[in-house]
């Protein structure tokens, strides 16, 4: 359960840090640096959640399931 809490965490700080680079890229007409900095931050967050998930699987806490025919 707590790796479900995890995974929702990180998803949605992804989706807030793209949405402050688009408030960002939007309100300050490239003039700053914070677009940068906000996209660097969600390519950072992704990362780290691939790499979790994949540690998940890895150690067993994750066990996929899927639709089988």
């Amino acid at each position: 359960m707590i790796v479900k809490i995890i995974v929702i965490a990180l998803l949605v700080s992804i989706v807030g840090s793209l949405a402050s680079g688009l408030l960002f890229l939007v309100k300050d007409k490239g003039h700053s640096d914070r677009t940068v900095k906000a996209l660097t931050w969600r390519i950072g967050l992704s990362l780290i959640a691939f790499a979790l998930l994949i540690v998940g699987y890895l150690t067993g806490l994750i066990q996929p399931h899927g639709i089988y025919y």
